[in-house]
């Protein structure tokens, strides 16, 4: 049976696309192939993220041209009107007629729609239902790797989640990163947890987390693992300069206090004990990888910069100082620190040469 060259593609190769904004463009113009006059096209799918309910892909036919819209929620929390995202982007394209399809059985599985610049014959109307149809399968498979890469991103991070995606799932596998490394936390975090609700000191936690990380995030830095009540981070060098990525986690780190401070005021307000902490950034190399049994692993870094970061943070209550900046980080920015001398870490070889900011 001859089918027509949508239907073909949808059958054979539409499962091989690398993302839904392929999916979409491919499937937009195989349809226009086949003589439907489509002016563009939107595909939304759920995200199962914690922040984001519904992801819209939105193609223009005349440049070719995919963007990206966010329906933001909690988990689960999409309301029907995230749904019309696609349709109010697709009415002011200008055609005739906006059609939407859902792919699949499911009232609220993807939903596939169309601005069409002219009505439709009746052959025309019936392909677009049938893509539809045929659409389910591929959109299936696109829909459980998007949700698995959402998933795995948002428990392990992104640079972890990549390295999962592509296979990496033995041990002793992993990366060599050079990066700029922040390691923070709480202070008198046992005692606060001994005193408090456990819901209170999650609350305490969500919180600090909040304000690092997002000042992590914001400078291009990544958060690899949280331990406990403390934070790992890099600031990748990548194909930038060491200074560059130096620069970026001191303003991270400037801008956590920041935020953090604006967080004590609100807890003081409220009755609630300020959450003191320290932190600590470091120049080196790291491991990152997989480490634990044959059928258990976790991506963790390891390497003297790791030992030297988190020692480097622990001098932090002895020297009264709430950030404390390496030699190796001093040496490469131009930011004014305040010397500190060299100071012995615990099971580190050589004393470091410890720096902080002037306004701590």
């Amino acid at each position: 049976m001859k089918l027509p060259i949508t239907l073909a593609w949808l059958l054979d190769e539409a499962s091989h696309s690398t993302g839904a904004d392929q999916f979409l463009a491919a499937l937009g113009a195989k349809l226009i192939a086949d003589g439907v006059p489509l002016a563009g096209g939107a595909l939304t799918l759920a995200a199962p993220h914690p922040m984001i309910a519904r992801r819209t892909w939105l193609w223009q036919a005349d440049t070719g041209v995919v963007i990206e819209a966010l329906g933001f929620g909690a988990l689960g929390s999409a309301g029907p009107g995230q749904r019309d995202v696609g349709r109010d982007w697709l009415a002011r394209l200008g055609g005739a007629v906006v059609q939407n399809d859902v792919g699949g059985p499911m009232s609220d599985g993807p939903v596939l729609g169309w601005s069409i610049l002219r009505p439709l014959t009746e052959q025309e109307s019936a392909l677009l239902h049938q893509a539809a149809r045929f659409a389910a399968a591929p959109l299936a498979a696109l829909a459980t790797r998007s949700t698995l890469a959402a998933l795995l991103e948002a428990y392990l991070g992104r640079r972890s989640a990549a390295q999962v995606l592509a296979g990496r799932l033995r041990r002793q596998t992993g990366e060599t990163i050079r990066a700029v490394l922040l390691y923070g936390d709480l202070r008198d975090f046992t005692a606060m947890s001994e005193a408090m609700a456990p819901e209170a000191v999650v609350a305490a936690l969500d919180a600090w987390f909040d304000r690092i990380a997002g000042a992590v995030h914001a400078f291009g830095g990544e958060v690899l693992k949280f331990i406990g009540d403390g934070v790992l981070a890099i600031f990748p060098i990548g194909e930038r300069s060491p200074s560059a990525a130096c620069d970026a986690a001191l303003s991270a780190v400037a801008a956590a206090r920041a935020g953090m401070a604006h967080l004590d005021q609100a807890r003081q307000r409220q009755g609630l004990p300020p959450l003191p902490f320290g932190a600590a950034l470091h120049l080196g190399e790291m491991l990152w990888g997989n480490i634990g049994t044959a059928d258990r692993l976790d991506f963790t870094a390891i390497g003297p910069a790791v030992n030297l970061v988190s020692r480097l943070e622990g001098l932090c209550r002895p020297l009264g100082r709430s950030v404390l900046i390496s030699g190796a980080v001093a040496a490469e920015t131009n930011t004014r620190l305040i010397p500190l001398g060299e100071h012995d870490l615990r099971g580190i070889a050589a004393p470091c040469a410890v720096f902080t900011l002037p306004e701590d």
